[in-house]
């Protein structure tokens, strides 16, 4: 991901929309896939490695925070 320089909230809310953006797009079809198989473990492993994703888009942020 490049580097992205966020002074104000709105430079936030478009960070955050492309960074959930791409998130679904990489995680998100395994989640459908696994879903429409109907494999329990699957969705599972699916689901961990989105919100996963999300963690660690946060954590990207909250670490570029100057204070």
């Amino acid at each position: 991901m490049d580097t992205v320089t966020i002074e104000t909230r709105a430079d936030f809310a478009n960070w955050a929309i492309e960074r959930a953006r791409a998130i679904v797009a990489e995680q998100g079809g395994h989640l459908a896939l696994a879903a429409r198989d109907m494999d329990e473990a699957q969705i599972g492993v699916a689901g961990n490695a989105m919100g996963q994703a999300i963690v660690d888009a946060l954590l990207e942020v909250f670490d570029g925070l100057s204070t």
